[in-house]
């Protein structure tokens, strides 16, 4: 089990760019996938972005392509997403978390693939 504790949320503008960081301790396996999700008021948890730790092969939500990048720093156990261009319906609490297990590898979209999770930062954009 691995701890994870977001952070980088804010209220911005339209058009904004935050990165959030998410800080990894505990056992950290080269087979981990960290993913990066959001819950928006009355929604569902949505998939937004992940990586491998040992590789950095990444996958990325189609709604949000083109404008968030995930990241890794291994040397400081830190995960990251870089988001550009933020939008009004990208506001949602953003929660980081860890699949210790992935069948096969593979970063998979479904939350319910991913047992340890951060409190989540929250993001807000307006218009």
């Amino acid at each position: 089990q691995i701890q994870l504790v977001e952070s980088g949320g804010g209220s911005v503008r339209t058009g904004d760019s935050l990165t959030l960081s998410c800080k990894l301790s505990g056992w950290i396996y080269t087979r981990h996938i960290l993913g990066w999700f959001r819950q928006a008021p009355g929604k569902e948890r949505e998939f937004v972005s992940a990586i491998k730790w040992s590789t950095g092969t990444t996958r990325i939500a189609d709604s949000v392509r083109g404008r968030f990048t995930i990241s890794r720093d291994n040397a400081a156990n830190t995960v990251y997403l870089q988001m550009t261009n933020l939008q009004p319906e990208d506001t949602a609490v953003y929660y980081c978390s860890a699949d210790d297990n992935p069948p096969r590898g593979v970063l998979s979209t479904s939350a319910s693939q991913y047992h340890d999770w951060g409190r989540g930062t929250q993001v807000t954009v307006s218009s």
